[in-house]
């Protein structure tokens, strides 16, 4: 059985002037537009692809990849709005339709928001700009330092909520950004904690030494850049810090405490200088 709104590994059944049919087993057969047909398809092969519906809600396959499959969040801009809901482009012919029940706000055309693709009751993809209805705020079974994905979401008075793995939420502490981030924006994180309350602390830098290893090489570099010294030490502003390497002056301490210890650097009292 295919999956919609997901890629599928397909065998190639036969060959048409419009491109191939290939086998979906109990749901029939699937056409691959021609346009979409390389060299390397030939009948008994399986090929990988992405299942829709076209216009007319019949099943089509191709290879280009959207902006998200079914169960993912992406930040799509809105195409069109209509009497019976609105549409977003998510990378194929077919915009993405977002009925009115599954609006968080009205849509505007034009701009972006953040969304999740689904299937509905009568089986057609569609998406919604109501989060909280697909994800998690508790991640008991997250553990602390674990690698994750991230979606940016909205910013609160405590930092910056996220998605983290398209399925529970997280929070980024203003006090641990120290980038630019954008609503939307894809990016890597690791889990910081798990509270008591179970909800998730997310943080950008790998916790632990990991995280000290990361700037402690930044660091090597840039000295090696600037010949052997930089204007800057454990008793620099927190600014002139953020500014040189984007991470705060605890994390910039710990980093060239760990390169002192090492003896690969001397600090001085008008910055650091690479040891000899």
């Amino acid at each position: 059985m295919i999956r919609l709104g997901r890629f599928n590994q397909l065998t190639v059944l036969k060959q048409l002037p419009r491109g191939l049919q290939l086998d979906a087993g109990r749901d029939g057969e699937i056409l691959l537009p021609k346009q979409y047909v390389t060299d390397e398809m030939e009948v008994g092969k399986s090929v990988n692809v992405f299942i829709y519906l076209d216009s007319e809600d019949r099943l089509i396959a191709t290879t280009e990849t959207p902006l998200a499959q079914v169960d993912e969040f992406a930040w799509l801009r809105v195409a069109d709005t209509t009497r019976i809901g609105g549409f977003l482009e998510w990378g194929l012919p077919k915009d993405l339709f977002v009925p009115f029940s599954e609006q968080a706000r009205p849509l505007d055309v034009g701009k972006k928001v953040l969304a999740r693709v689904y299937v509905d009751d009568n089986n057609r993809l569609a998406a919604s700009t109501k989060l909280d209805s697909f994800l998690y705020d508790e991640g008991e079974n997250f553990k602390t330092g674990q690698p994750v994905d991230l979606m940016v979401a909205e910013e609160t008075q405590l930092g910056r909520k996220v998605i983290v793995n398209h399925t529970h939420w997280g929070l980024i502490y203003h006090s641990d950004i120290h980038r630019d981030l954008r609503k939307g924006q894809a990016l890597k994180g690791f889990v910081k904690k798990v509270r008591d309350d179970k909800k998730l602390e997310i943080t950008l830098d790998k916790p632990g030494y990991g995280k000290v290893e990361g700037i402690a090489e930044k660091v090597l570099v840039k000295l090696e850049k600037s010949g052997g010294f930089l204007p800057l030490s454990d008793k620099s502003q927190p600014a002139d810090i953020k500014a040189a390497f984007g991470v705060s002056k605890n994390a910039f301490k710990q980093a060239i405490g760990a390169l002192y210890k090492q003896r690969l650097i001397r600090i001085e009292a008008d910055g650091i200088y690479l040891a000899k």
